[in-house]
């Protein structure tokens, strides 16, 4: 009797994200085949080179794009049986700890990402759902909402009245209505009641059926391999949370900055407008940054004046952050 265990890898997947121009952006690896998805980068833990999880993350990004990640945080393991198999194969079971990164581009960088067939690609082509930086997205209302009402009430014709029930409460939940505001810190339950009513690629791939009432699925955002897209989902719920709380919007700005640039780079992160009195008033009322003393015309129009952050309030108060509220 064969009673050896079964095979498991231990790998880092890396959410690595920059903001230009101001968009989010995830890094990305090209497919092997033409056609393929792209892949988040991924490298093996050395436990012979690498302390810690985290030290081997930096190591490998650095060696591969030269990269220089700032504000690194893990976010889950990634274990699902199946999340890496292909048909015959036999090879280990792939277990994957998911990292958030922040970075910025650099031109020595750039070089270095085109030779790893590495890309940045705006995050929310993944999740066009959840951009409402312009209003409302039509493609809720468009494709959406009556798919997942028609996957929540499936249920309740079966039989299941409380099974109904309860996908219609997750559905109210995730995506507002009845009283419930759209809350940008969702976005993977978003993804995830997506995915189960088989609205997404990845729902085919994994074998699940098409929702009720569809004749074809609508294919919402990019595919991703794997289970990427369910790992950048987490990766942008935890960094939209951490906005209201700790002073990481910083670590994708540059040193020096306009009040109108870290406005939208917060918007580009949170997915929604802000109201520019608003958000001043927020930003004094925080004691987040400090002038410089210096102004630009970089923006057009009159000179603006430049800021940066203070690092003093880290020592003033457990919690600095912005707290940009829900919809």
């Amino acid at each position: 009797m064969d009673t050896a265990a079964p095979a498991i890898e231990i790998g880092l997947n890396a959410v690595i994200v920059a903001v230009t121009h101001p968009t989010p952006l995830v890094l990305t690896i090209d497919g092997t085949a033409p056609g393929e998805p792209e892949s988040l980068p991924f490298g093996p833990f050395d436990p012979l080179h690498h302390r810690t999880f985290e030290i081997g993350l930096r190591a490998w990004v650095e060696q591969q794009t030269e990269l220089r990640l700032g504000y690194v945080e893990q976010l889950y393991t990634y274990g699902d049986r199946g999340r890496h198999a292909q048909p015959g194969d036999e090879g280990p079971h792939v277990v994957s700890v998911g990292y958030l990164a922040l970075a910025r581009q650099s031109p020595e960088s750039e070089i270095a990402l085109e030779r790893a067939r590495a890309r940045w690609r705006p995050w929310y082509d993944y999740f066009p759902w959840e951009d409402w930086r312009q209003g409302r997205p039509a493609l809720l209302d468009d494709a959406i909402l009556p798919a997942l009402d028609a996957w929540a009430a499936a249920p309740k014709a079966d039989g299941d009245a409380a099974r109904a029930e309860r996908r219609q409460d997750r559905l109210r939940l995730s995506f507002g209505g009845d009283g419930n505001l759209w809350d940008e810190e969702r976005a993977l339950e978003r993804y995830e009641l997506c995915y189960e009513a088989g609205l997404l690629a990845e729902a085919e791939r994994d074998g699940r059926p098409l929702g009720p009432g569809l004749d074809a699925r609508p294919y919402l955002g990019r595919e991703m391999q794997h289970d990427h897209r369910r790992i950048l989902a987490t990766a942008i719920t935890r960094l939209r949370g951490k906005l209201k709380y700790r002073p990481v919007i910083f670590e994708l700005m540059p040193a020096v900055f306009t009040l109108t640039e870290l406005q939208r780079t917060v918007e580009a992160i949170s997915g929604r407008h802000l109201h520019k009195q608003n958000f001043r008033r927020l930003v004094e009322t925080t004691e987040l940054v400090e002038p410089t003393g210096a102004t630009t015309t970089r923006t057009g129009g009159r000179p603006a004046a430049l800021f940066r952050f203070r690092r003093q309030v880290l020592r003033e108060r457990p919690a600095p952050g912005l707290r940009v509220g829900v919809r």
